[in-house]
């Protein structure tokens, strides 16, 4: 009886090793085993190999869509910018509008007061060139008194001055959109290669017949026709 007691916990531990071994074997049996592929035929390698290239040109047309993409939201912040710009100048001159409507004292003019009021209008349209409210097209005019009447006072030609500015701002306002939609377009063309190339890689991959064996799910197909690089549909969702 001693010896018996003596040696249950080793046939104990024995029996365990065993049931431990069997159930590793059968875990081991029920994984299910893949066959081997089978070697790739003379078309199917020229497909693959075709496939492999439209792939790599198709992440640098990713790049070129995304840098177009960068773009055109750049182009998008210069409209916005123009357009403040253009509604401030457009406040300022009707404030300088209304403030023209009250008649200005007539008196007689000192000697001096001619040249004194055209040296304010160049002095004036000089700073407002430098400061970029008028383009140097403006400036020349001013210049030249093409348009402008030098004798004036010098409220007036302020008013005057802050039309201008106004005018200016407009135009760059229209510049800006006209820039917008430019780079909208390259953005647009730039996805539309993108999705042609994923699209034209794809099916490479099917007439190889090897879509199944380098695609382990539908994700990889998923990520190539992601809209993050087709500015058109973020444009909508904004």
């Amino acid at each position: 009886m001693q010896s018996f007691f003596v040696s249950l916990p080793q046939a104990a531990a024995l029996w365990l090793l065993l049931l431990l071994a069997i159930a590793v074997a059968a875990t081991v049996a029920a994984i299910p085993t893949r066959a081997p592929a089978p070697p790739l035929t003379g078309p199917q390698a020229d497909a693959l190999r075709f496939a492999g290239e439209v792939a790599v040109a198709a992440e640098r047309a990713a790049a070129t869509a995304a840098r177009r993409r960068a773009e055109w939201a750049t182009a998008q912040d210069r409209v916005d910018a123009a357009w403040l710009a253009f509604d401030d100048a457009d406040r300022l001159a009707r404030e300088g509008v209304r403030a023209a409507a009250y008649p200005l004292m007539s008196r007689r003019r000192k000697p001096g007061d001619n040249v004194d009021r055209q040296r304010y209008l160049h002095h004036a349209a000089t700073a407002a060139c430098r400061r970029r409210e008028i383009s140097i097209a403006q400036l020349n005019d001013v210049l030249a008194h093409r348009g402008w009447n030098p004798r004036l006072h010098p409220v007036v030609q302020e008013g005057h001055l802050r039309a201008a500015v106004r005018a200016h701002r407009l135009s760059q306002y229209e510049d800006a959109q006209k820039q917008e939609q430019a780079a909208w377009h390259e953005s647009e063309l730039a996805a539309d290669a993108l999705r042609s190339l994923r699209a034209e890689a794809a099916a490479a991959l099917v007439r190889a017949g090897v879509a199944g064996r380098l695609v382990a799910d539908d994700q990889w197909f998923a990520d190539q026709w992601t809209t993050t690089e087709i500015p058109a549909m973020a444009k909508a969702v904004a």
